[in-house]
């Protein structure tokens, strides 16, 4: 690779960084092309990129970006999960790395701030939206059901009193 051709690189990064405002930094060692194929392929179904780069090159399009907390961490086979949905990335990684034990989590940018591997983690077991919003529509059911049996037995014990 040239400079002409590592500059480019780095400038079309800087520019999928700028995008993306949630970063994920894997290690995809062990992964085979079959497994990379599968996993590149679930992160694309949720909307999700996936590079592979030179860790000198992440390097500069980070600083670029004005990220320097990742720096210490692009070491080694280095991936990075660029999303705009932090949850999204985190449900497929996490789904992942249940199913075949890579890729490795090596830190996250999250809102800007560094977070780790267990914060990632927890990310990825938060339910859907739709799961949430049923558990909200079925707390409201039950509460006015308690309202209703309360106004119920309120109306019962007015009659046996008169």
């Amino acid at each position: 690779m040239n400079k002409t051709e590592r500059q480019e690189t780095v400038d079309t990064l800087t520019a999928r960084l700028k995008d993306a405002p949630h970063i994920y930094v894997t290690d995809f060692s062990g992964l085979n092309v079959l497994r990379m194929t599968e996993f590149r392929r679930r992160l694309r179904v949720a909307g999700v990129s996936y590079v592979v780069v030179k860790n000198t090159l992440a390097q500069r399009a980070l600083a670029a970006n004005g990220i320097s907390a990742l720096d210490e961490h692009l070491a080694g086979p280095t991936g990075l999960v660029l999303t705009k949905d932090p949850l999204a990335a985190a449900k497929v990684l996490n789904d992942f790395i249940k199913e075949f034990e890579r890729p490795a989590v090596k830190i996250g940018l999250v809102d800007g701030k560094a977070v780790g591997p267990a914060h990632v983690k927890r990310l990825g077991e938060i339910p859907s939206r739709e799961v949430l919003l049923a558990q909200v529509a079925g707390c409201c059911n039950g509460l006015l059901y308690s309202f209703v049996g309360a106004l119920e037995a309120l109306r019962e014990q007015r009659d046996t009193a008169s």
